[in-house]
């Protein structure tokens, strides 16, 4: 009866909004305990919150209020928290980075480079910024490295492999043995890039790379948990040494920067099914940069496509251009309509961000204003001299430096880390204030208490000290205004938010709601801060896309509308993957993936289908609002980009202290007003930072079984009904140990989390 009643437990947890949580969670969340057994929902909430306890030496009460809103799903601790929060892997310094969710890193020496794969291979979302500045600090490229491969992966035996790299020099000749261990991969990736400029060497460098040591594909990885997956590992180093040699006698440029970090995103993330979470910030007078993945497919005689092998690797991450001046109307029209055709090219004001991060000396709107005006005119440095002589230069630079973007953009800073927390505020009563703040103060404790972490490497760890960052975010933000006021704020959204004096009552609430919750968030970060003696953070609050965690309560994803108010939602899963089979037995259809064709360039249908590597888990999904009277009469994918544009900077200027995390769905007809109106919000110091633009799907080209596919009440319907014929099983925990077997390929979700991710990339035509 006890194991009836603990089985029953696993999958019981979530609201009935959500029928995607549970292959969601066990798929991302849930940790195998001795007994090789997956996590259940309390189980994973008892280990992350006596994790947040220890460290952040959480009073009984603040305790209590983490497990009352964590356990009801109201306010959670990061996505990466709730993967390693809690385990004897986070407690070590060494392994306190794989707690967050996101990181920027100027890219200013070779260990910075080193830094960012250790950081990926832990989970974290990798921000890099190339400006000039930064990678002119690197040495010119001096040796030609001749790499040869030696050793078969998995040849020496578990007790006698290395764990850490080793490396000998003789004469011209360096030989690295590859540790079996993170590490390990680190040093030997990082000692390439070193022989590049090492002045010891006369003549061409032959780099014999011992591979033996390194363990199977598919041995579990103890602690951080998934297995390993060597499979892309000897092409990083022969990769890495094709670019470097091509640059011999000069510096290496931002575009081939670019492709070095990439290489070992591609390593990491070979064989997984999330995508890499990455941005590269460079220069916007950067040309080569700003073309990087131009004609990034090309087209041969017969019309067939390929992609260019050499810059294969940029589609690892994100690029945006920042801008130390305020754009122009032509250049902000311009890259509105690069993004839409290509999804790349976003603009960053550089300005903003900066100012933000010096919110605790810019404490008047005035002197806000004033300070942008100096930026945009090159005279920052000087305008902070001027007021603030006691800043030393270092801290001085950076505070000048902190533009630096997480891969999603929802966080700025320098040289940071940042843990991000969430209030699903689908799941709150508009009317019910004392349970707003106990979210958005149990959200608030949970990353604070990651304050108290000190860091090995000294560049965060002066971050850390000199500008401590948290960030509180919510999911859900759409849906819980929908169910504050009704059907008319649709009607209004269809409108496109005019300034009706219906319109200005209504944002006027929006406003008054989100200025409270920053507001709570604010005290509680900085209560706490001054009990521990801590740095107080100067901006608390954000905005994060919100991919994967939202589907555990059904929220529509940050502040974002919905895709629709009934949709197919596509979850996608190895082949034969537990979790998957555990679906088809609750009664969920399975499909294989964009990925999967025949001889003849035709999706296959059937998901047993040998030559089927992927599988899609299809789900219908509803609102929680969707049978509201009136609201099937509002068809949201006709909600405008300006509609769209009003609502984020809404929340950019009455919540969000860091940025918001953005994309903004649009027509092409829509390209001019939207870049106009982006350059006015510049113009005007509204607070904009930069923000993702994506051509709606049904507009500017179709892609077969997506993400998210809309649907009518008729056939979300059927589609439930269909799904409740199938279901031979009805307790879904129970489903999924019938399959249950061997290791998880991945370990924890992604570190930056977007729909937008999710998305296929812009195919050829």
């Amino acid at each position: 009866m006890v194991r009836e009643l603990e089985r029953k437990s696993q999958s019981a947890e979530f609201p009935v909004t959500a029928p995607a949580a549970n292959p969601v969670f066990f798929r991302t969340y849930s940790r195998r305990n001795d007994l090789g057994m997956r996590e259940s929902w309390n189980k994973v909430c008892e280990r992350t919150i006596n994790g947040l306890v220890e460290l952040g030496k959480l009073t009984p009460q603040e305790a209590e209020l983490l497990t009352k809103m964590e356990r009801s799903i109201k306010a959670l601790p990061s996505g990466r928290w709730l993967w390693v929060g809690g385990t004897d892997w986070i407690k070590k310094p060494t392994n306190f980075s794989g707690g967050y969710n996101c990181t920027s890193t100027n890219l200013e020496d070779w260990k910075a480079f080193g830094l960012m794969m250790d950081l990926a291979m832990m989970g974290c979302g990798t921000g890099a910024i190339l400006e000039a500045k930064y990678i002119n600090k690197l040495p010119p490229i001096r040796n030609k490295l001749h790499v040869i491969l030696e050793g078969e992966i998995g040849a020496t035996p578990l007790e006698q492999r290395r764990e850490e790299t080793e490396v000998k020099v003789e004469a011209n000749q360096v030989t690295i043995y590859v540790g079996d261990s993170r590490q390990g991969w680190v040093k030997s990736y990082q000692t390439v890039l070193e022989l590049s400029t090492d002045e010891r060497f006369t003549s061409e460098v032959k780099v014999i790379v011992d591979l033996s040591d390194v363990r199977k594909a598919g041995e579990t990885l103890k602690g951080f948990g998934g297995v390993a997956n060597p499979v892309k590992l000897p092409e990083l180093y022969t990769n890495c040494a094709s670019i470097l040699n091509k640059a011999i006698g000069r510096q290496l440029n931002s575009v081939e920067c670019c492709l070095l970090i990439d290489q070992a995103a591609v390593c990491i993330v070979a064989g997984n099914i999330r995508r890499s979470a990455g941005i590269r910030q460079g220069a916007s007078d950067d040309a080569l940069f700003a073309d990087a993945k131009a004609n990034l497919w090309q087209q041969d005689a017969e019309g067939n496509w390929r992609i260019d092998p050499e810059r294969d690797a940029l589609r690892m991450a994100n690029h945006s251009r920042v801008f130390h001046y305020k754009p122009t109307k032509e250049e902000c029209i311009d890259a509105v309509r690069k993004q839409y055709y290509s999804g790349e090219g976003a603009i960053q004001w550089a300005g903003e961000a900066v100012a933000r991060s010096n919110c605790d000396l810019l404490s008047t709107k005035e002197l806000k204003i004033d300070f942008l005006k100096a930026y945009s005119q090159g005279q920052a440095k000087q305008w902070l001299q001027e007021r603030h002589p006691n800043i030393d230069d270092n801290e001085l630079e950076h505070r000048l430096g902190r533009f630096g973007l997480n891969p999603c953009g929802e966080i700025i800073g320098s040289n940071f880390f940042c843990n991000l927390a969430e209030v699903h505020l689908n799941l709150l009563d508009p009317d019910n204030y004392k349970e707003q703040e106990e979210a958005f103060t149990a959200a608030a404790l949970s990353v604070a208490a990651l304050l108290h972490h000190k860091f090995l490497e000294p560049r965060y760890q002066y971050s850390r000290e000199l500008d401590p960052i948290v960030g509180v975010s919510f999911t859900g933000l759409f849906d819980f205004f929908v169910h504050a006021f009704g059907v008319d704020w649709l009607r209004w959204w269809e409108q496109g938010r005019p300034e009706t004096p219906q319109g200005v009552i209504f944002k006027a609430k929006e406003q008054e709601y989100l200025n409270h919750w920053k507001n709570i968030v604010h005290k509680a970060v900085w209560e706490y801060c001054d009990r521990h003696g801590l740095k107080r953070p100067n901006r608390c609050t954000t905005v994060q896309p919100s991919g994967t965690k939202s589907l555990l309560t059904g929220a529509s994803p940050g502040w974002h509308p919905p895709k629709a108010q009934r949709f197919i939602r596509r979850i996608t899963c190895r082949k034969n993957d537990p979790v998957a089979l555990a679906c088809l037995d609750y009664g969920y259809p399975i499909v294989p993936s964009q990925s999967d064709k025949d001889e003849n360039g035709n999706l296959l249908n059937d998901p047993f289908d040998p030559r089927c590597t992927e599988w899609l888990v299809e789900i219908p999904v509803a609102v929680s609002w969707a049978d509201l009277p009136g609201a099937d009469k509002i068809d949201i994918s006709k909600f405008n980009a300006l509609a769209q544009t009003d609502f984020y900077m809404q929340v950019q200027k009455s919540y969000v202290t860091h940025n918001t995390s953005a994309t903004i769905e649009l027509r092409e007809n829509e390209i001019e007003i939207l870049g106009t109106r982006i350059y006015e919000a510049i113009r005007d110091d509204e607070g904009y930072i930069s923000a993702a633009l994506l051509a709606r799907f049904d507009d500017l080209q179709t892609f077969p079984r997506l993400p998210f596919e809309p649907i009518s009440k008729e056939k979300y319907e059927q589609l439930s009904q269909e799904v409740e014929r199938r279901r031979n099983n009805d307790d879904f925990y129970d489903a999924l140990r019938k399959y249950d077997f061997g290791e998880m390929s991945e370990a924890g979700p992604a570190g930056c989390d977007s729909d937008k991710c999710m998305m296929p990339e812009q195919s050829p035509n």
